[in-house]
């Protein structure tokens, strides 16, 4: 780590660890007011919700403060760790937590109706599409680590911050547009989803084997190997929770709703 560097991390992002981790304290404190004013106005709101959350906003903080944050500016394979708390394990936490949902209860009805105008537009509809979601995930991860984008934003404050926001804000989107947890006015079919799915799953299969072949500049070979490995397992886990809880949305979707059936038989 060069002098310039080292002022960079050394000055600034403690400043910006304590005012993201303030941050994410007022974030989970607000999810908790919501949930409570949720109870009382509607049906209890769920607690595996509220701990999904939790956990969520626990992932995002572990992987940028702490041990993983701290050792991710100068080990590629504590980096990878952090990728993977921030852009796959956080926002799928977070996707099942319904945080739509919980704004839509808590909101007053004007600012509600606003809101659900605002999931209606055009280009909500663009950017949150499964194809749309995933070639900014997939391909913003191609861009990183292909490019010399992953040395660049260790030397600027402002391109780490804004690298770290696009991937969990990708992760988020592709999540949320693969499994339908919280209201969408146009959803996708499950076969549509289930097809942009494998073909993120290959290329986030390929970038893996890229980095592990293809170190990211000033990147030593053993811990982009480290990396690369940790990138695909690590991502197949997460992806198959994905997988299973589509699955599942699919085949309840499917089955033959019998009890209605036997009701109108009767």
């Amino acid at each position: 780590m060069n002098h310039h560097e080292h002022h960079i991390h050394g000055g600034l992002i403690p400043f910006v660890h304590l005012v993201l981790g303030l941050f994410l304290i007022l974030v989970i404190f607000f999810y908790l007011l919501a949930a409570n004013r949720s109870s009382r106005k509607y049906k209890k709101w769920p607690i595996h919700r509220t701990l999904f959350w939790c956990l969520g906003v626990t992932c995002i903080g572990a992987s940028i403060m702490g041990p993983v944050g701290e050792k991710a500016h100068t080990e590629f394979t504590w980096h990878m760790g952090g990728h993977l708390l921030l852009g796959m394990l956080a926002p799928f936490l977070l996707v099942l937590s319904a945080p739509v949902t919980l704004v839509l209860h808590t909101l007053p009805v004007r600012m509600a109706r606003q809101l659900s105008c605002f999931l209606r537009r055009r280009l909500t509809h663009l950017v949150s599409s499964p194809l749309a979601a995933s070639i900014l995930n997939i391909g913003g991860l191609w861009v990183l680590y292909t490019t010399s984008l992953y040395g660049s934003m260790h030397q600027s404050v402002s391109l780490y911050l804004l690298v770290h926001v696009h991937i969990f804000l990708a992760g988020y989107l592709y999540t949320a547009a693969m499994i339908y947890i919280d209201p969408v006015s146009n959803r996708f079919s499950f076969g549509h989803r289930a097809a942009v799915l494998i073909l993120s799953l290959a290329g986030h299969g390929i970038l893996s084997k890229w980095i592990y072949a293809n170190p990211p500049t000033g990147v030593p070979r053993a811990q982009a190997e480290l990396g690369g490995m940790l990138m695909y397992y690590g991502g197949d886990a997460i992806e198959l929770m994905i997988i299973f809880i589509l699955c599942l949305q699919w085949y309840k979707s499917a089955r033959p709703r019998t009890s209605m059936s036997v009701a109108y038989k009767g």
